[in-house]
Formats: C-alpha cells, structure tokens, sequence
C-alpha cells in the first residue's frame, strides 16, 4: 500500500507525538516462534527498587559548543560520569521529546563502571533550538561531533527510539570513533519500494496551502502535547509493562524544555514534518547496517519486547538483515531504559566489556 505524501490535519492531531518515533516503520512479520528463538532475556526486577538516579535540574549539566561547518554555533547540554574510570565509554542518546536526563537511571550506575555521557540532541532538552532544518544528518554529525570533541576515544553508541537510529547513523558513518552500537526500541525505516515512489512525487500546486493547515494544526498539538497530564499519558502508554517510573519529575523534564525558547512550536513543527509524509531520513536502517559490518562494528538490540509503537518484529527484521547482531530482550515497553534501567544497566555494561573483547586495545 502506497503512504500518502501528505498527512491529515485530523490525523497530525491524533498522531503528532507517535510521528517521530516511527519514522515510520513499515510493518513486519515473524511468527512467535521465529521472535523467541532469537532472544536472550534478562531477569525482571521489582517494580518498587529504583537505582541511584540524577536529580533533575532545569539550569542544565555541562555544557559543549558545536561549531558547525559554516561556522554556526550551537550550545549543548550534557551530562558525563565516570569520567576517572577505565574503560570504553559510552554514548547515550535520548529519543523524540526527551533529554539527557531520560537515562537518569542508567548515567550514575554506568558511572561506578566506566566514563558515561548522554547528551541533549539539537533542539531538544536544554540544548539550543534554532531555527535551522532538522533531519538525521544534523543528529548523526552532532553525535560525531561530539565522540570526536568531548569523549575523545571511541565509545559504545547507544540511543532510543529517535536516538537509536541517530546512533547507528553515526556508528556507520564515524567507525574510528565508535567501539559498537546499540539500539533501544530503535526508530527508522526499511526500504521499499514505496518510499523510491513516495520520495520521488513532484510538488503539488496546492503544497503552500497544505503546509499552512500543517503548521496551524501541529502548532495547535504543540501547545496541547507538552501539557503535564498530556505527557504523563503518552508516557504511561509506552511504559506499557511497569508505569511506576512515569512521575512528576520525568513530566517535568520534558514539559520545561518547550519553554525554554520562542522557538519550540517551530522546531517542533520541524522536527514533524521532517521526519513524516514524503520528507523520509536520506538513509534508511537495511542501508546502514553493512557499513557497521564493513567496519566489524559490533551492533547490538536491547529491546523492549512490549513496545506498542516499535514493534519486536522490526529488532527481528534487523537480525535478518545482520544475522551477528546480538539481542537481549527487556520485559518493557519502548522505554526499557527508564522503565527497566537495571536489566538495561546489566545489558550495557556487558555490550561495553564484550566490545573491548573484541578490540582489546579499547580497554
């Protein structure tokens, strides 16, 4: 079935938050049987521990420039651990409408272990939001950038969902500077052939008139979405296996930021229309995936096997794809890091030690 090349008002309405995450993924089938036998899994914990976490705070962490080619300057927010550590570090990179402090569980655990960094993504967090156009090449060449700036070795790449494929994106186009890549309930998207007719659609007369009621209506889901009760369902929706962790401080990181400029609406219509309709990534997953076998960089899949927006199919469609790509199954939903952050904790740890077996010259 051919997408449209252009989305509904009703449905931006409907939709506007799930838009980025998906990218969007085509649907995929495996059968159970197919899906089980390519798990590992972890052991779940209970609902009522939490990990040491990072306390919240709106003035932001450390704080990098990114010049740009063209001499832009972009300020963004970080936070790093561990840094008086040994080890390969890693590299976290948060999803759609999140921040650094989405891995507020896993950063201070990490750190006991090994140099840890997770960063704000261009116009999200407490990162700078100008106006400029967002698509996976301005995400990929800030994270290259900052492997190359601020960590300075090659680390484990890991991201969510938006991240997650911002973080293969980067780990295929800057071997020297990644040691692996892992992929949390990664967005993104496989070739088809719908996407060679969809990309290649000319522009339609009525395309300014579209784009009017485009911006009007996102504008609009703006302003609703970054309510704190707004935020608090779509979390609880994704957080489909323990919602326990969706609490009022996680609310409140990702409500603060949309007011942190006058630019948020905008970037925020960006952002959307980049990433859907005819507006595809440049690079799609099944294309970036021989560039890491290329390189020997090892990838692997730590996933929410209950994720209502990525489906499990889409971590066995990668397997297929790269057959070497570890997976180790989390009982959650699309955020297994937060939601289940020490089997995630257990799961990084050992992706970072099995990576610098790999490449002993890491350690």
């Amino acid at each position: 079935m051919t997408r449209s090349p252009y989305t509904s008002t009703s449905l931006l309405l409907c939709l506007a938050p799930l838009v980025c995450e998906a990218f969007l993924h085509q649907p995929v089938t495996t059968s159970r049987r197919q899906r089980s036998s390519a798990l590992e899994s972890t052991a779940s914990t209970s609902v009522s521990e939490r990990p040491p976490s990072l306390q919240w705070d709106p003035k932001g962490y450390e704080s990098w420039v990114w010049e740009r080619e063209g001499g832009e300057k972009i300020k963004i927010n970080y936070v790093a651990g561990g840094l008086d550590k040994k080890g390969t570090p890693l590299v976290l990179v948060h999803g759609f409408g999140a921040s650094a402090f989405h891995w507020r569980y896993n950063v201070p655990t990490l750190a006991e272990e090994r140099p840890v960094y997770a960063l704000d993504l261009t116009g999200f967090g407490l990162s700078d939001k100008p106006l400029i156009e967002y698509n996976a090449e301005l995400w990929r060449d800030q994270v290259g950038a900052f492997l190359e700036q601020v960590v300075k070795e090659p680390a484990v790449v890991a991201g969510n969902s938006l991240g997650g494929f911002t973080a293969l994106y980067a780990a295929s186009s800057f071997p020297k500077l990644t040691a692996g890549c892992v992929l949390l309930n990664a967005a993104g998207r496989f070739s088809s052939p719908d996407d060679a007719v969809t990309q290649g659609a000319p522009s339609d007369v009525f395309e300014p008139i579209k784009m009017f009621f485009s911006r009007a209506a996102i504008y609009g889901t703006f302003f609703f979405t970054k309510q704190p009760a707004r935020i608090a369902q779509v979390l609880r929706q994704v957080y489909s296996v323990d919602a326990a962790n969706v609490d009022d401080e996680l609310v409140e990181s990702i409500r603060f930021p949309s007011d942190t400029s006058p630019n948020c609406a905008e970037v925020f219509y960006r952002v959307i229309t980049r990433t859907s309709s005819t507006k595809l990534p440049s690079r799609t997953i099944d294309a970036l995936l021989p560039e890491l076998t290329k390189h020997g960089t090892p990838l692997y899949l730590v996933w929410g096997e209950s994720d209502p927006w990525i489906r499990p199919q889409v971590a066995t469609k990668i397997q297929s794809l790269k057959p070497d790509a570890v997976r180790i199954s989390i009982d959650a939903g699309h955020c297994p890091h937060d939601e289940k952050p020490f089997e995630v904790n257990a799961a990084l740890l050992r992706v970072a030690k099995e990576c610098e077996a790999k490449a002993p010259f890491l350690a």
